[in-house]
Parts: structure tokens; sequence; C-alpha cells
């Protein structure tokens, strides 16, 4: 049986009113449309509700009996299709599926969680390595938000471009093909690391110094910057990283950041999340979250000068 909801609405005016007249008025109605009404609740129902008394209206035991059922039917109603208006941290449950680069995630994740500890104490986050192929994560609700370095993509995807952050190098402190400072020369002589979850040998590196009619060799692609920075642990190869990246992983003691010497493009840092949760007061406390961290993290990394990075 398919029944109009909105009966419930006018049964519980009829019954609180006690007259087709007082009901209408109450629900803004004519007297002949809640009489309408009325006479659809009696054939759903199969009780008259309301019986004529001289000149009142009398309800039945049935009504009678259904009265504060009816009107707690009514008022759970109103407050599961009222708008959210507060957000009650403290008691939020929730785990939150974040998508970054591993490397981004080893900056923000320890900010994250000492946040949600101090305000959120039942919220979780579940940290994702990035896909290496198109991935409808975002669609179909396995990633809640993603953080990457571009804005394109279905319609339904929403994005919230955060800044952006420049490319340092990384080099172990007693390779000898940088000396005391990087220079070009010593750049392109430096055998080089790509971090690349797709396993692809070139990147934007490349095009820089190919509009300088120069080149580099490239001797591994990794996925993931761990790696990468094993291999310059070890070797003398170098690798190019954001600088939010490379100055949380650089240890001073064995690796150290240095100023790129060509000029390459800074990463754009963009939010992605589906647009079914723009308006969710927990995800909107995430994006204020995630936004914060990042911006934190690009204005403190990139306040000094390239210069004042070489050792």
């Amino acid at each position: 049986m398919q029944l109009d909801l909105n009966l419930l609405t006018a049964l519980n005016a009829l019954l609180e009113e006690g007259s087709v007249t007082g009901a209408a008025e109450r629900l803004h109605l004519s007297e002949p449309a809640m009489s309408r009404s009325l006479g659809r609740i009696r054939k759903v129902t199969g009780d008259p509700i309301l019986v004529r008394t001289g000149r009142t209206m009398t309800p039945t035991p049935r009504a009678v009996a259904m009265r504060e059922e009816v009107r707690a039917l009514v008022l759970r109603s109103a407050s599961v299709l009222a708008p959210e208006t507060e957000l009650e941290l403290a008691t939020l449950e929730r785990t939150f599926s974040v998508r970054c680069h591993d490397a981004l995630a080893g900056t923000l994740a320890p900010i994250l969680v000492r946040e949600a500890l101090r305000v959120a104490p039942h919220v979780s986050f579940r940290f994702v390595g990035e896909s290496s192929g198109d991935d409808a994560g975002l669609t179909r609700g396995a990633i809640d938000l993603e953080i990457g370095a571009g804005a394109s993509g279905p319609a339904d995807i929403a994005h919230d471009h955060i800044g952006d952050d420049r490319m340092v190098g990384i080099a172990r402190r007693d390779n000898p093909l940088l000396g005391d400072a990087a220079s070009v020369s010593g750049f392109i002589a430096a055998p080089h690391v790509i971090v690349s979850r797709r396993g692809r040998l070139r990147d934007g590196v490349d095009d820089a110094l190919g509009a300088l009619s120069l080149s580099r060799t490239v001797v591994a692609s990794v996925a993931s910057t761990a790696a990468a920075l094993e291999i310059v642990r070890d070797t003398d190869a170098i690798v190019i990283v954001p600088s939010s990246v490379g100055h949380r992983v650089a240890d001073g003691d064995v690796l150290r950041v240095f100023a790129v010497p060509v000029e390459v493009p800074s990463v754009p840092v963009v939010l992605a999340w589906h647009r079914r949760l723009t308006i969710d007061l927990a995800h909107t406390w995430l994006r204020s979250l995630v936004a914060a961290a990042i911006r934190e993290t690009l204005d403190r990394r990139s306040s000094p000068r390239p210069d004042a990075e070489e050792e």
C-alpha cells in the first residue's frame, strides 16, 4: 500500500485541534481540502477518527490511542528532514578515507591524527595510496577526500586548489657530484631517481631541462618517496620532490635539501571530493582541517629563500 505521509501531518493537526476548521487553519489549508484529507485518513485507517457530537467533534477510541504515536512520528519526521546546523565533534563517530601520495600522507597524518585526538576522539582516518590508473573511488564512496595535483574529472567531483608546492632536491650530504651547492652542471651530471606510481622515466624536470637544451640521466623510477630516499642515501643519485615533503624527510645528518638550479614548475595541491559531501558538516570539517594543515606546511616550507637551503 502506498501512503501519502502528508496524511500524518493532517491527522496530527486534526487530533490536536479536534476540528476540521482548526486543523485547516493550522496547516494553512481550506476546509474542503482538510475534509478531503480526513476522508482519506478514514479510508486508510478504517476508522472515523472524529465523530460529530452536536457542534463539536469527538475522537474515536482508536484516534485517542494513536494520538501520541502520531505526534511523535510527525516530530521525528520534521527532525529527520531538517537541515543539519551543528556538528558535535566530541561525539562524532566516523572513519574518513583520504587518498594521497605516500610522502604527503607522512606529512599530514600526524597533524590530522593529533587534531582529531584533541577535538574528535572517535574519528579515525584511513590513508590510501594513489591509484596507478583511473579510479572511481570518490564516486563510489570508497574515498572521502583525495589530495592531488589536478582539478580535472567528472562534473560530480568538486575541487579546491589549496596552494602550490615548489620543488626541491634531496641528495646525500657528501654527494661529490653536487659540491658545496647545487649548480646546473652538477645537477645534470648527477644520476636522478624519479618518484612515479606509474613507472614513468620523465617528468616536469625533464621539460624544464629540455627548454634549456639540457638533459639528465634517470637511473630509476620508483613508486614511493621512501624507496627513492633509500637509493639517495646509498648512492650519488638525487631526487626532486615537493618542498613540503623534502623538508620533512631530510634528516640533516645523511640527507640534505638543496635548491633546484633550473626553473621547475610548482606542484598544485588540490582537494577533490564528491559533490554529495559538500554540505555534509563532518566532511566540511575534514576539508577545513586538511586545508589548514596543508597551508601551514606550504607557508612554513616556502618562506625561506632557495639559497637559504643550500649549505
